[in-house]
């Protein structure tokens, strides 16, 4: 990003953190939105949902939701100008404990997402070494993880995973203590092209083929389903990081001047092409596995981490320029996964920084050493993947897409603000943020959240989810989202440093943004009167 200033006084706007250039915020977004669900996820979530099918809901769903939700968390972020809480605290001060729901909500997917940024840098080596042998399921799981039988905290340390995961907090709060800045930013313009081999690498492999028709094959049935529509909206909810806090936070450091709604789609749509992308390769790698081991791809195909930790490495060991590929797909991983942490640890940052006052080195200290503390006693352990296994499950459910409809809720229905951020995004963009942005975020966005929460919330209650204990589920699962929302109600309660400024006027800001609105008009019209004086004059 940019310089940090010290905060001795009201913040005025002003002063905030910078990106240098619109292109270095796009870069950040797409990095943020460029997570281990675009690899993992999205090509299984297409083969299970109508394969060639599916792509009919996911576009529609990229249009009428995700990129609609992101214009919504754009307009925030960059109006109020501040971290979640501090924005939404500006917006209203009830409002105050759905940016700290948002933040918490970061707190613990920043958690676990170390640990997978750790197993994948250590499988980029494996694919050299080929440690995993014949067998990938048992290394993995065995050998790797040492996974205990026993569902609880064992306190039992894994030392080849502490070790990676230790590495990963100290290069995470570098980053975050200088700044996210160029580095971060522009590399993303390496990691594109290595995609880009991966996949030109799996499609010569033999039974590639094979593999793309199982992906690409349309079941036009699947769209009568509800669940289908139901999948493509969460597809593009969790890849797109939209409603936790991300995108509000990264369009508070917007300049004034900058284009939201061209930013947005220029966001949305790289986060789709990489996801289809990214499923070409894993299914042609995919189609490479069933012939080689004479099953058919549908016997293959997995997704998550069974996808990433052993399906991926069973290919790595039979492929020509196997350990490439392995070399490629987990260095993939290991850069989707630490931009996507990088913005999530931001969050928390930003939201600390605001509340209290402090600098962003301080901030940084405050955040990140007892995140790091709490994640290396809890998932470098043999039980660490139970534990990632319910965090991840119960807070996006519950978490993430809650918190996006609670949020469109109360600041566009009870606040009535959707109207009022129409004319923001309008007058600074390239593209308006009309009437129909409205219908799309205040209407069509909450049916289908409440759709899913509603779907997943009937299935959750009734079966235990996983099969794990109970207690464990009560506790790690129901109780950790219940504690988001009771510490967010609670951080809400708490003073604002005095040197932070909450107020907000709304009609002052109204002003800038119409007097940036006619200056443009005035350099357009300018411009196009200069155009036609010389078309006459030639």
């Amino acid at each position: 990003m940019t310089v940090s200033h010290e905060l001795d006084t009201p913040q005025p706007r002003q002063k905030r953190e910078f990106f240098g250039s619109r292109n270095m915020f796009i870069l950040a977004a797409i990095g943020s939105a460029v997570g281990l669900g675009n690899i993992w996820r999205f090509p299984y979530v297409a083969y299970e949902n109508g394969g060639g099918a599916f792509i009919v809901p996911y576009v529609i769903a990229v249009v009428c939701a995700g990129i609609p939700l992101l214009f919504f968390d754009y307009v925030i972020g960059h109006r109020y100008g501040g971290s979640a809480p501090l924005s939404m605290a500006r917006i209203s001060r009830w409002l105050e404990s759905i940016g700290w729901w948002q933040v918490l909500i970061c707190f613990i997917i920043g958690l676990y997402y170390a640990v997978i940024v750790a197993w994948a840098a250590m499988f980029m080596i494996y694919s050299v070494t080929g440690a995993w042998g014949d067998d990938a399921n048992g290394f993995f799981f065995g050998d790797f993880l040492q996974m205990s039988d026993t569902v609880a905290f064992t306190g039992e340390f894994v030392g080849h995973i502490f070790w990676p995961e230790l590495l990963v907090w100290i290069v995470t709060f570098i980053v975050i203590f200088l700044g996210v800045n160029k580095g971060i930013a522009g590399a993303n313009l390496i990691f594109m092209p290595l995609l880009v081999i991966m996949v030109v690498q799996a499609l010569f492999l033999p039974g590639a083929m094979d593999g793309l028709n199982a992906l690409f094959t349309p079941d036009w049935s699947a769209l009568g389903r509800g669940e289908v529509w139901a999948a493509a909206v969460g597809q593009i909810f969790f890849s797109l990081s939209v409603g936790f806090g991300i995108m509000i936070t990264y369009a508070s450091y917007l300049k004034r001047k900058s284009d939201l709604t061209g930013s947005g789609l220029v966001v949305g749509f790289s986060n789709s092409a990489f996801e289809i992308l990214a499923g070409i390769g894993v299914f042609a790698a995919l189609g490479f596995m069933a012939q080689a081991a004479g099953t058919s791809v549908s016997e293959t195909a997995t997704s998550g981490i069974g996808l990433a930790f052993v399906a991926f490495p069973t290919i790595i060991s039979q492929a020509p320029l196997g350990a490439l590929i392995g070399v490629l797909f987990f260095g993939s991983l290991v850069f989707a996964g630490f931009t996507s942490m990088v913005s999530i640890i931001e969050v928390v940052v930003a939201g600390v920084r605001d509340k209290l006052g402090l600098t962003r080195q301080v901030a940084a200290l405050v955040v990140i050493v007892p995140m790091a503390i709490i994640s290396l006693l809890l998932f470098p352990t043999t039980a660490g993947l139970y534990f990632l296994d319910v965090f991840d499950a119960f807070v996006n459910q519950y978490g993430i897409l809650a918190a996006a409809l609670v949020a469109i809720i109360c600041v566009g229905w009870i606040c009535g603000k959707l109207p009022l951020f129409s004319r923001h995004l309008s007058k600074l963009s390239s593209i308006p943020a009309n009437w129909v942005w409205i219908l799309f975020v205040g209407a069509i966005v909450p049916l289908a959240l409440a759709y899913m929460l509603y779907t997943q919330l009937t299935k959750d209650l009734s079966e235990v989810y996983g099969g794990y204990p109970p207690e464990f589920v009560a506790v790690f699962g129901w109780g950790m989202v219940i504690a988001l929302v009771v510490v967010a109600i609670i951080l809400a309660a708490l003073p604002w440093s005095r040197r932070i400024d909450t107020s907000f006027d709304e009609a002052e800001e109204d002003a800038e943004i119409e007097t940036i609105y006619q200056a443009r008009l005035a350099r357009e019209l300018g411009e196009g009167g200069s155009k036609n004086g010389t078309e006459a004059s030639s």
